[in-house]
């Protein structure tokens, strides 16, 4: 067995087609097939199962599988410290953000980590924050910055780097304001949600987590808007509340790196206040190469900057 044997066989896995993960690979097609045949001549055991051109996993290759992403995870971290060791400052830094948060915090820090790591090659991955816990088991990705889910994964480090609420968003002089009361809990006066019962709702996608946050308080205070409109582009949704299209939910950092002009009221759900943790999420007991940690360092002094 050695690393290019597990790194094939993962490659299968992950596209389930021979043609793909030998492109992926950069070697021929007839080239992995003979190798997987091979393979599993010498253990005498079947890994995959063929159905047309899909490569399925058996049995045997799930737990093949599992100790190869476990060998190849250890083989990663021992490069990694290696490298801090001989002080080269050059790697790869794998790092994920959700779409919106990529938009304004890489002009924010890629700069200043690529002044102090010239030599670190920056690798960005966007996906929604209910995929970034996967992608850093599997080793995707060393770091991703996202709201902490509210069901945390017990091999996965969150590092809080600020608490953020969630506010309630309407145009400028919408209405429904006269409705709102002060409230000593937030900067922001409170509004009552019975209040817009009557209103376009902008909402994300399931797969976003301010709608996951959103779906669990209005289930717990059986509340059920009719007229809403959903869409997993959040740049659109606060363009469209702040011409008065709908309201919407999000958190307090969003609106501060909008670019729109037109203005837009905020609201606090009340007290206690809805609020999410914005963290910096690794796999627990991994090993991190320092630019990795001054990379989460970046983040989190523009995190403070903006409270």
């Amino acid at each position: 067995m050695d690393f290019r044997e597990l790194s094939y066989i993962t490659a299968i896995a992950k596209y389930q087609n021979i043609t793909k993960a030998a492109e992926s690979l950069y070697i021929s097609q007839p080239t992995l097939s003979k190798f997987l045949k091979a393979l599993e001549e010498d253990i005498g055991l079947k890994l995959f199962r063929r159905l047309g051109n899909r490569y399925v996993l058996t049995h045997a290759g799930e737990c093949y599988l599992q100790k190869a992403e476990q060998i190849l995870q250890l083989k990663n971290e021992l490069d990694l410290e290696l490298a801090d060791i001989m002080k080269r400052d050059v790697g790869v830094l794998r790092v994920a953000f959700p779409t919106m948060r990529c938009t304004y915090m890489l002009p924010a820090t890629l700069p200043d980590f690529q002044k102090l790591y010239p030599n670190v090659k920056v690798e960005i991955i966007e996906a929604h924050s209910d995929q970034l816990d996967q992608k850093i088991l599997s080793g995707e990705v060393e770091v991703a910055f996202y709201s902490q889910p509210p069901k945390a994964s017990d091999v996965i480090e969150y590092d809080t780097l600020e608490k953020e609420e969630l506010l309630i968003c309407t145009c400028k002089d919408h209405p429904i304001g006269r409705f709102a009361v002060p409230n000593p809990a937030s900067k922001y006066p409170k509004l009552n949600l019975s209040v817009l019962k009557n209103e376009r709702i902008l909402m994300m996608r399931s797969g976003q987590r301010t709608r996951q946050i959103m779906d669990d308080y209005l289930k717990k205070n059986d509340i059920e808007f009719k007229n809403v409109m959903y869409t997993s582009n959040l740049p659109a949704i606060i363009e469209l509340v702040s011409v008065g299209y709908g309201v919407s939910f999000m958190f307090e950092p969003h609106l501060r790196h909008r670019l729109s002009n037109h203005p837009i009221d905020c609201y606090s759900f009340g007290e206690p206040r809805i609020t999410s943790n914005f963290v910096a999420a690794y796999r627990k007991g991994s090993y991190l190469p320092v630019y990795a940690r001054d990379f989460i360092e970046l983040v989190r002094r523009l995190s403070d900057a903006q409270i």
